[in-house]
């Protein structure tokens, strides 16, 4: 089988003839990478699109700003034939992982600029591209959204076993045992209410709050009951007790007020007053058409 033929067997190609394929892949150099080489790095904006496409690379999950995520460390090993990265060479979005050839490879290579100028010159090739591009990204929100809702099921069955658990605390005999596991309890229970699932402005939705000074700050993280914004504590209030602002959203502004519960690296955690029912309903439609972007109805 020759290259071309090998390429339509993968999802990002396989609805492209191969007679236009072929002008695709002519856009392409062979690059060789020796065993060791890092091919990409988390926090690089790619400049390269390529295939893997004779050795092996593994793939790994990185510490971000100090924090492990929950896939910190998962390591995948691909072998020819595959693409590497191509989401993040083709969104402009920092590298989310580090690819790390494990022996000797051979990648098709070609910058991003190239691959973009041959779409533009080439537009029913293109938009077959991106078609299966948006497949493939459809599938993976699919798949995300299946073990987010085993995870969601998990999490209502230990809530109600812990309330469970804090309610025979309080109907049986007191321990020195009773006060600290009722408390942890109770502690777990507060931590996973609804009023702490937050989600995160995006580019194309974004949120800022308008602080009593007239700056605006750009919001990293919402809830019901929290929010968190850029920028250090004492250029948020002059007292953590008493703090205001205005959030900014595409269709609304509305009117928020609470404490300064912490002041982290990237920001201050505020603990939100429960707004008014206008106010509130404004606030549940934004977080909903936050959380609307995960999905694909």
């Amino acid at each position: 089988m020759t290259i071309v033929q090998d390429l339509r067997s993968l999802p990002l190609f396989h609805t492209i003839p191969e007679d236009r394929l072929g002008q695709l892949v002519d856009a392409f150099r062979v690059v060789k990478h020796p065993n060791g080489a890092v091919l990409f790095a988390a926090g690089e904006i790619a400049t390269k699109f390529e295939i893997l496409t004779k050795g092996e690379v593994v793939i790994e999950e990185n510490v971000s700003n100090g924090t492990p995520s929950a896939a910190a460390g998962t390591r995948l090993t691909l072998r020819n034939l595959a693409p590497l990265g191509e989401l993040g060479a083709l969104t402009g979005l920092p590298r989310s992982t580090t690819a790390t050839a494990t022996s000797d490879v051979e990648v098709l290579s070609v910058g991003v600029g190239d691959l973009l100028g041959f779409f533009d010159k080439n537009p029913d090739l293109g938009l077959q591209f991106y078609r299966n591009l948006l497949g493939i990204v459809s599938d993976k929100i699919r798949r995300d959204r299946s073990r987010l809702d085993d995870m969601r099921t998990n999490l209502v069955r230990t809530q109600k076993a812990m309330k469970k658990m804090r309610e025979q605390i309080e109907e049986a005999e007191e321990t020195e045992l009773s006060k600290p596991l009722y408390d942890t309890l109770d502690q777990l229970i507060n931590n996973n209410r609804r009023a702490n699932y937050r989600v995160s402005p995006t580019k194309l939705y974004p949120a800022h709050v308008r602080l009593d000074d007239g700056k605006t700050v750009p919001v990293l993280e919402l809830s019901e009951g929290y929010v968190k914004v850029e920028g250090k504590a004492a250029e948020m209030t002059q007292d953590p007790q008493f703090w205001t602002g205005v959030l900014v959203v595409p269709t609304d502004e509305i009117l928020l007020s609470g404490s300064v519960l912490r002041e982290a690296d990237n920001g201050v955690v505020v603990k939100l007053d429960t707004p008014i029912d206008e106010y509130k309903t404004k606030l549940d439609d934004y977080t909903t058409r936050v959380q609307l972007l995960d999905f694909v109805v």
